[in-house]
């Protein structure tokens, strides 16, 4: 059938090659949609773990929200973790509103290699108010969303930064109060930046309960008290700063270092039994003067100090090879010394007499000879 259109980029509703592939994932702001969605499926009944649902669907395990405002006192800042995320959107309820959804006008996309961010500079919150009187509060500012990009598409970041807020009251509310004491009291507002007091209290108190986070858990898990759960978790923290860079990576913990034998004795051991393969003979008693001189053990200074306390409490053992001083060197030279016929015939033999002989588990060194 021929194309009866002039417009070259006309798509015949039968064919398939000028439609609009269909996309992998869905668009964020419809994820904002089903968000709204599932806050209004929310009950009075709804308990922590419906929250922890809800957080869970939409927020990713390392998620944050940041909200920035300005009030009488100044600008404000505040950004909670994943934990803190659903125990917030709870709060917003609990301070009277009765419905939350948001609204987003003219939302831009970008897409990176793993997430998608959706930035809307006319964002709008949107939360209905039963107390006291009816209220429509509408918080408008810009809000940054990051999405991760896969199946779930959940956020990744969060972060609403409010311009101005207002909030509605109906003229029959208002027609129907004739105290003007009652209408000034109307008049007021009944939330600061679009957020209650109960939220505002809450923000302030995730700033201090956030880091103590840790502290927390340790109590609960050792049953510490908090003088002593707070020294730990500093003296873990000053280990981590003050140990070397890569050292906890490449040394195990909990295991005993294990000696290693040094070559310069292997290589003697082989050489004087006649290979690495021979069988060796079974060990012998402990003599001082054959083991003292030819190695050296040098002992450390405990490691208290130095990051590694808790780990391994122990010293530092090296042992030194003294390749100067040979045990059979003596006896060779000595045995040289007597069967030498000066000794036998000259006067050295009278002076050998007088000189002590040496004992077997002393060596004598040609030095030592020399000068007696």
């Amino acid at each position: 059938m021929m194309n009866m259109n002039p417009d070259p980029f006309y798509s015949s509703p039968f064919s398939t090659y000028y439609r609009r592939p269909t996309p992998y994932m869905g668009q964020p702001d419809y994820r904002i949609y089903e968000l709204n969605k599932r806050l209004q499926q929310r009950t009075e009944d709804s308990d922590n773990l419906w929250w922890d649902a809800f957080a869970t669907e939409f927020f990713e395990d390392d998620a944050t929200l940041t909200l920035t405002f300005c009030l009488e006192d100044g600008p404000k800042r505040y950004t909670i973790g994943r934990t803190l995320i659903p125990r917030y959107f709870r709060s917003i309820f609990e301070g009277g509103v009765t419905d939350l959804y948001y609204v987003l006008k003219h939302p831009k996309e970008s897409f990176h290699n793993t997430t998608i961010t959706l930035d809307c500079d006319q964002a709008m919150m949107v939360t209905q108010h039963g107390k006291p009187m009816f209220t429509n509060v509408i918080t408008e500012g810009r809000l940054v969303l990051e999405f991760t990009f896969d199946d779930l598409m959940r956020i990744r970041s969060w972060h609403f930064a409010i311009r101005q807020h207002r909030e509605l009251i109906p003229r029959s509310v208002i027609a129907m109060q004739q105290d003007p004491a009652m209408v000034e009291q109307l008049s007021k507002n009944i939330t600061r930046q679009g957020l209650t007091n109960y939220t505002l209290n809450f923000l302030r108190l995730c700033v201090i309960l956030e880091p103590m986070q840790e502290l927390m858990s340790r109590h609960k898990a050792y049953g510490l008290n908090p003088r002593d759960c707070l020294k730990t978790t500093l003296f873990q923290k000053w280990q981590r700063m003050v140990a070397p860079p890569g050292k906890e990576a490449t040394r195990p913990p909990n295991k005993r270092r294990k000696r290693k034998a040094s070559t310069g004795n292997n290589t003697g051991i082989n050489s004087r039994e006649g290979g690495p393969n021979k069988k060796r003979s079974p060990p012998q008693a402990f003599n001082i003067g054959s083991s003292v001189p030819g190695d050296v053990m040098v002992v450390g200074e405990p490691t208290l100090m130095g990051g590694e306390f808790g780990d391994e409490d122990e010293r530092l053992i090296t042992r030194l090879e003294n390749t100067q001083y040979e045990p059979n060197a003596g006896e060779e030279e000595q045995d040289k010394f007597q069967n030498s016929p000066a000794l036998q015939s000259g006067s050295w033999g009278q002076q050998d007499k007088k000189t002590p002989q040496p004992t077997a588990t002393t060596p004598v060194s040609e030095t030592e000879i020399k000068t007696e």
